[in-house]
């Protein structure tokens, strides 16, 4: 081993290489970020619900929170208005349920159970499972569209208290 390592250019030969080796590898860890996206460039729904823009409003954590399939749903999240009037939301379920919610503009609406009383009388959906909702926005822009949202038991802690109970019924 002294003999080699006393023979001129054999470091140089181990640097060059080390060098090489470095550089590989380098190039082979930043090589992933140039053909996969970036994750923080994705735009995504942070929370349980899902997040649509309507005309001049800016729906966003939408979901419903329910106890079983074909009983009442409370619509939880919040609501921007873009625009300089206020805007009436009508959101309508299964069986003809609907509920309506006024959004002023320059400050958020914020559906969070402990205030509001948007309500569907029925959610054809079970806990787990997708509601189809119906929007229809009247003000500046009038516009409808459709919006698929997740149904939530009261199972997770922060939903146990927001599970709208049914309304009775009279009876004769």
């Amino acid at each position: 081993m002294r003999i080699a390592a006393g023979i001129r250019g054999t470091k140089r030969a181990q640097r060059l290489g080390l060098i090489a080796a470095i550089g590989v590898g380098a190039m082979a860890f930043s090589g992933c970020s140039a053909i996969n996206a970036q994750s923080t460039t994705a735009n995504y729904s942070a929370s349980d619900g899902v997040k649509t823009n309507l005309g001049s409003l800016e729906l966003r954590n939408v979901l419903i929170v329910s106890a079983k399939a074909d009983g009442p749903g409370r619509v939880l999240g919040t609501f921007y208005n873009t625009s300089t009037s206020d805007v009436t939301l009508t959101i309508s379920g299964a069986q003809g349920s609907s509920t309506e919610v006024t959004v002023t503009p320059g400050a958020p609406l914020v559906l969070n159970g402990d205030t509001d009383k948007a309500i569907l009388s029925t959610v054809a959906a079970p806990a787990g499972a997708m509601e189809t909702l119906s929007l229809t926005e009247s003000g500046p822009s009038a516009t409808s569209g459709q919006l698929n949202v997740p149904v939530l038991d009261g199972t997770l802690a922060e939903y146990s208290s927001m599970v709208p109970t049914a309304v009775p019924t009279k009876t004769k």
